[in-house]
């Protein structure tokens, strides 16, 4: 009996881990990551690594956080990679680097209890030349740095930290009184106002005459030296590489932008944590640039800035190269803090197409889908499609389409009295942008200063922008500003304010199935420019007409 009831106990336990291991990968196979997206999208394909392993304590590693393990690394990354590749194991423990520079067929695999730690010694990180900002320049190294590889992946549950603290400048507003003495009490300078602490003399130096954070009247690799501190990097870097994939780990406390993936194809995010404090200067999440075949899912973000973000190069330097990022689906992730949820732009002058978002949570971000360009830009942004998204507590715009973005946050633009119609015209040209061909539904929004801001060009519509099944309790409702073709149905909106719709220089809209709370007070506003084609048919609120619109401009 005795040997029974080990056997039935045996099988128990067994039937319990099997369950459990099963638990534990729900969220990667409870649901088909490829279902329902509305374009051809190819299997995006893993890294494949070859069976070496290898442990970063037999390469010389001190844990502890006070010896440097930059050369264990690079021992480490070296003999993995004369066996054609394999996993280096990153024990539990505190590991202090420098660089760590990759090689094809790598992958680190930082397991649960491990820290790794990037040294705050900035000349550990010479400048090379690289792309921010989507503008080609010179930069300091990434913590993590890699180019034209193959087959490289971050797995484990350990902890990437890049050290930000000593690269970023902050913002008195931004802290508390007792976080601002600690700053100045930490070294450093301020500026002549006494606004903003900067990590040394050199810093400051370099940013002022920058353009946000890129110095483009700088020349020489010896200009650039003379401001090295000012040019704090991403700090995961990979460019120009094939199958790559972040699986399980957390990346926090970047310098500037935390993961940057710039030319990849095939490229899977899942399962990671990516955080920064919510103060930190360009502390974006997650920068896909000019990428093809990209998976986004199952992750969560607390940044800085932008959580998840699509680009493609800016300016002439982005047309130049002329990539766009395509084939990406965006599944199942959550947003805390954050300058936007999900953002499209700025930097996306070689073009954004086929982008598939749904199931995501944006809770407390100051914009949550954001799609923002600016003159100069070029680019076509296009075949987007966004449906189930969940937002609360929104300060500014849920849903922002800003064509006048000029470098600054939301809050920071409205602030300063920005979004505002403009009737100047400027000649087409390939400098600008254009976004066309959007589907939004199934959007919940419960709490925001706007439910929804449309502003295009007067020279460039907005065009084909499909807005339907939103719920939203916020204190405004729509701005549609300079746009075409945009068909808006089954809203249910409860604001605060009398004015739910207010509409200049718009051609082709329609608005169908409009429920308002409060029932008695809300008007649509339509109001000077170029507008015809405005079909309000159904609609029983009060709608106020501009005497510059034609008589027959609106359908009532």
């Amino acid at each position: 009996m005795k040997t029974n009831r080990l056997n039935l106990f045996s099988l128990g336990m067994a039937i319990i881990l099997c369950m459990s291991s099963k638990n534990s990968n729900a969220q990667s196979t409870t649901y088909d990551t490829y279902a329902n997206v509305e374009f051809k999208m190819p299997k995006v394909n893993e890294p494949v690594i070859p069976a070496n392993s290898v442990n970063l304590k037999d390469f010389g590693a001190t844990n502890g956080g006070y010896v440097l393990n930059t050369k264990a690394f690079a021992d480490a990354i070296e003999a993995l990679s004369k066996k054609g590749g394999g996993k280096l194991i990153i024990p539990p423990g505190i590991w202090l680097t420098g660089p760590i520079i990759l090689k094809s067929n790598i992958e680190l695999h930082a397991q649960t209890g491990a820290l790794i730690k990037f040294s705050t010694d900035k000349t550990l990180y010479p400048i090379i030349e690289t792309s921010f900002e989507g503008l080609n320049t010179w930069r300091c190294i990434s913590p993590i740095y890699g180019k034209n590889l193959e087959n490289i992946a971050f797995t484990g549950n350990g902890v990437w930290d890049g050290s930000g603290e000593a690269w970023r400048q902050v913002k008195k507003s931004k802290l508390t009184d007792e976080q601002w003495k600690k700053f100045v009490a930490s070294g450093g300078v301020l500026n002549e106002k006494k606004d903003s602490w900067y990590p040394s003399e050199q810093y400051l130096k370099g940013a002022k005459g920058a353009d946000q954070n890129v110095r483009p009247d700088l020349k020489t690799k010896e200009d650039f030296e003379a401001i090295h501190d000012f040019l704090r990097p991403v700090l995961v870097s990979i460019q120009n590489s094939k199958r790559v994939m972040f699986d399980g780990p957390v990346f926090q406390n970047s310098p500037a932008w935390n993961i940057h993936p710039l030319l990849i194809e095939d490229l899977i995010v899942r399962n990671v944590t990516v955080r920064n404090p919510w103060f930190s200067q360009n502390g974006d999440g997650l920068d896909v640039e000019s990428c093809k075949n990209v998976i986004i899912e199952n992750s969560s973000f607390d940044v800085g800035d932008d959580a998840i973000c699509i680009k493609s190069g800016k300016d002439k330097d982005g047309r130049d190269r002329g990539v766009p990022c395509e084939n990406i689906i965006v599944k199942n992730n959550i947003v805390y803090h954050g300058h936007g949820g999900v953002t499209v732009g700025s930097e996306m002058s070689g073009g954004v197409k086929n982008l598939h978002v749904s199931n995501c949570t944006f809770m407390g971000t100051d914009v949550g889908l954001r799609f923002k360009s600016t003159r100069g830009r070029g680019g076509v942004v296009e075949n987007i499609f966004i449906s189930d998204v969940f937002m609360t507590d929104i300060p500014s715009q849920a849903i922002s389409f800003d064509l006048y973005y000029g470098g600054k946050s939301i809050a920071e633009t409205l602030a300063e009295g920005g979004n505002t119609v403009t009737t100047k015209l400027v000649p087409l040209n390939e400098e600008t942008p254009q976004f066309k061909n959007i589907s939004i539904k199934n959007i919940t929004i419960r709490g925001a200063q706007q439910a929804v801001f449309l502003q295009g060009l007067p020279e460039m519509n907005l065009e084909n922008i499909e807005i339907s099944n939103l719920i939203a309790k916020s204190q405004k409702g729509f701005s549609i500003i300079d746009a075409n073709g945009i068909k808006i149905s089954n809203l249910k909106l409860d604001i605060a304010t009398k004015n739910a719709f207010e509409i200049y220089n718009a051609q082709n809209l329609s608005l169908k199935n409009v429920e308002f709370k409060p029932t008695s007070a809300n008007t649509i506003t339509i109001d000077g420019g170029v507008t015809k084609n405005v079909d309000l048919s159904g609609l029983s609120k009060t709608t106020t007409v501009g005497k510059d619109v034609p008589k027959k401009a609106v359908k009532f």
